[in-house]
């Protein structure tokens, strides 16, 4: 029996989310296999249905269980969970290496969202959606072109943050935290603009990251991460 005793100083979510994780990492419910359902969790934990849901549905983010709504939570076949990615925050990344990040703010301004980019948004064409271009160094050298749109109902004040002192990444992620993330990776070109911006020819071959947030069915943010293929790799780990 897991302790759920209140007064531990981790979130509710938390708890039964570590419970979830340990027990699959453990073997106890093999892939494919159902999982405890909601109302076991919410009895066994003291805690809201609206609590486990949570907790769920960051191991569903995160490739580790499969839902089927009115049926229930099964554990992620193998093949699934060994997809998953995980990408930290850039300066993170780059500081854990011992290395110095800074930041060079290109454009950050609010502008009409075009019809591509409002679908993607869930905006009205036309609305205003905030706009910012970023280049990262690492020890001195451009590392990543980051071209990102925002959602202003998620992140108001986003545009008067200071992108030289704080990721974007690290700012939505105090003001809005995502429960859905997608993305896609790719190796191709960089545009004339981003080469330029990078240092790098109009022909190197590049790892660009398309990602895309959202918060309760609401998309917080679109951004494009074009990082050139000599100066980065994206490193992983699985444990079955």
């Amino acid at each position: 029996m897991v302790s759920t005793n209140p007064t531990t100083a981790q979130a509710p979510y938390t708890r039964v989310k570590d419970f979830l994780k340990a027990g699959l990492g453990q073997g106890r419910w093999a892939p494919g296999e159902q999982m405890p359902s909601e109302s076991e969790l919410v009895a066994q934990f003291a805690v809201s249905r609206m609590t486990v849901g949570r907790a769920i549905r960051e191991l569903q983010a995160e490739g580790l269980v499969t839902r089927v709504q009115g049926v229930g939570t099964f554990a992620a076949h193998l093949s699934r969970v060994s997809s998953t990615l995980t990408i930290r925050d850039l300066h993170e990344e780059i500081t854990a290496r011992g290395h110095t990040h800074c930041a060079q703010v290109v454009l950050a301004r609010a502008e009409a969202a075009p019809p591509a980019l409002a679908s993607q948004m869930g905006l009205r064409v036309g609305e205003t959606v905030f706009h910012t271009l970023i280049v990262h160094f690492e020890n001195g050298v451009p590392l990543q072109c980051e071209d990102r749109y925002v959602n202003p109902v998620c992140a108001p004040a986003y545009l008067h943050a200071d992108f030289t002192r704080i990721t974007p990444t690290q700012y939505l992620l105090e003001v809005a935290p995502l429960w859905e993330a997608q993305y896609s990776i790719e190796a191709g070109p960089p545009t004339a603009q981003e080469a330029k911006l990078l240092d790098i020819d109009v022909h190197d071959a590049c790892l660009i990251v398309v990602r895309r947030t959202v918060n309760r069915d609401v998309p917080i943010t679109l951004a494009r991460l074009v990082h050139p293929g000599a100066r980065y790799r994206i490193d992983g780990q699985f444990k079955p």
